[in-house]
């Protein structure tokens, strides 16, 4: 059993690759081995969890992940708990092992509820063992729409005041996209009293680790994650993506200076003189973020024609006129402001820079410009290094679909960003995805709703410009500054106000 952390990459494998392993497992192993060991495995969770809990409630669907559940029952009664089951299949219709883990569930004497318990407090347990992979969509399991009997226990375990431990994935949630099937989305806003804490949410990952888990939906569905692999091995089975690790410790020499650190160029906002107000709060964020993640120097090249000279708040940032830049030296963060000023400095910053992170206004101007689109491509055949860093709406509209179309598959979102525009891609969100042509992609473990505040996607692409100019490949520098973003949010003092600029200036800490 293994609690999931961001302290260590995992492999992750969709639904298909995940049951290619289980059958393969099945092959080896005597009739009901699995489903043996998954239940032990959920019974010895919930005991760890939960071990003065005064019921616990499992509420079973009608297949094999029920009959996890059912197994796991068997063995919290036999351990002196007060288990009460809700199963909603029959002994008739079940499948071979969910059968036998329901007649040993009998032989223990469990005891059976047609619904769930009206009593259920802090001090209980619940264990959803409904549908698992079950819930996700393909040609040989589409999603069913739910009946009476599961939208009560759906609805028991989504407002129930006990913690819920989910076997193998949340209910409803699709194991490859971290979204809800329809009808199965818990409520938006939780109701529960302002003065409580919401109750602990966990995940019992069984076989493999699914992506699902970590993007999406599924972080606040699944809670605390954890694995047990069974007693198998993924064999020749390829991971469809991977969940980002740290990354690896800085290491600076005593006889290195400035210059070993590289360049980066800001280019965007607009400055005091532009309309009569100050616009350029985008771009200096984005240039403090890169100052305080270890660039060597800082230059900012505001739309404003060089009016500004001087942040008073961070002199060590050097202003400069765009046309004075020597593109072809410096790692250039492009985009951050500059609204449709920044049309007509693009086409130079896209051919000329050695290294690129294009972000907010420079993608919206690309997505409207099939010619800029194109110079994008043919960095990435130059080997010049680009990486694009959308959010959802951007995201959009680069690959002309809409938002939720993107959210509804995002690893395939952020491949076909990384395949369209040949560079690495950055698809922003709970459980940011980083993609890279023809490679696997990975999702970002780190972060939290503290980043849902104005500028931070900012200071995520200055971030990126610092590794690039630091001398990290793209698909490296994307990772490890996604990953450093999240964690400064994670490690962030508890009621203290995250902002984009208190933000950048630790992301160095």
């Amino acid at each position: 059993m293994h609690r999931i952390t961001a302290h260590q990459p995992h492999p992750l494998f969709h639904t298909a690759a995940t049951r290619r392993i289980e059958q393969a497992a099945a092959t080896t192993l005597p009739p009901h081995t699995l489903m043996q060991r998954a239940g032990l495995a959920v019974a010895q969770l919930a005991q760890a969890l939960a071990p003065h809990a005064r019921t616990v409630w499992i509420a079973c669907g009608p297949g094999n992940n029920g009959g996890d559940g059912l197994e796991a029952a068997m063995h919290l009664r036999r351990q002196g708990r007060n288990v009460v089951v809700t199963w909603l299949g029959h002994p008739d219709k079940a499948p071979p092992d969910a059968k036998a883990s329901w007649q040993r569930a009998q032989a223990a004497g469990v005891a059976w509820a047609d619904a769930p318990p009206a009593d259920l407090g802090p001090q209980d347990l619940c264990i959803d063992a409904l549908l698992g992979i079950g819930a996700s969509s393909s040609p040989q399991s589409p999603i069913r729409v739910p009946d009476a009997r599961l939208v009560a226990c759906l609805h028991a375990l989504q407002h129930s005041p006990a913690p819920v431990l989910a076997v193998d994935l949340p209910s409803g949630l699709d194991a490859d996209t971290g979204q809800f099937a329809a009808g199965f989305a818990p409520p938006a806003a939780p109701h529960h009293h302002p003065h409580m804490p919401s109750p602990a949410r966990h995940t019992l990952s069984l076989l493999t680790l699914k992506p699902g888990l970590f993007t999406a939906a599924g972080r606040d569905a699944a809670g605390q994650v954890w694995w047990n692999d069974l007693g198998t091995d993924p064999g020749h089975e390829a991971p469809t993506a991977w969940l980002c690790g740290p990354p690896l410790p800085a290491h600076r020499t005593h006889a290195s200076h400035k210059g070993s650190y590289g360049d980066v160029a800001v280019v965007g906002g607009e400055g005091l003189a532009a309309r009569g107000m100050g616009m350029a709060g985008a771009a200096l964020l984005a240039a403090s973020a890169a100052l305080h993640g270890g660039a060597g120097r800082v230059l900012v090249a505001l739309l404003d024609n060089g009016q500004q000279q001087l942040d008073l708040q961070q002199p060590e940032l050097m202003f400069r006129r765009f046309d004075a830049l020597a593109l072809e030296q410096l790692t250039v963060v492009c985009g951050c402001g500059g609204g449709q000023a920044i049309a007509r400095v693009l086409p130079d910053v896209i051919t000329r820079a050695a290294r690129l992170v294009l972000d907010a206004d420079a993608l919206n101007t690309i997505a409207t410009q099939a010619a800029l689109h194109a110079l994008v491509v043919a960095r990435g055949q130059h080997g010049q290094p680009t990486v694009i860093t959308p959010h959802p709406l951007e995201a959009a509209r680069l690959l002309g679909l809409t938002t939720a179309e993107v959210q509804a598959d995002r690893l395939g979102a952020a491949q076909q960003l990384a395949a369209q525009f040949n560079c690495v891609a950055v698809l922003k969100g709970s459980g940011t995805v980083v993609a890279a042509p023809d490679r696997v992609p990975a999702i970002n473990p780190t972060g939290n709703a503290r980043l849902a505040t104005a500028g931070t996607g900012d200071v995520l692409a200055g971030m990126v410009g610092a590794h690039l100019a630091a001398g990290a490949s793209a698909l490296r520098a994307a990772s490890e500054a996604v990953y450093q973003h999240g964690q400064a949010a994670d490690a962030w003092p508890a009621g203290q106000a995250l902002t984009a600029s208190a933000l950048a200036r630790r992301v160095g800490a």
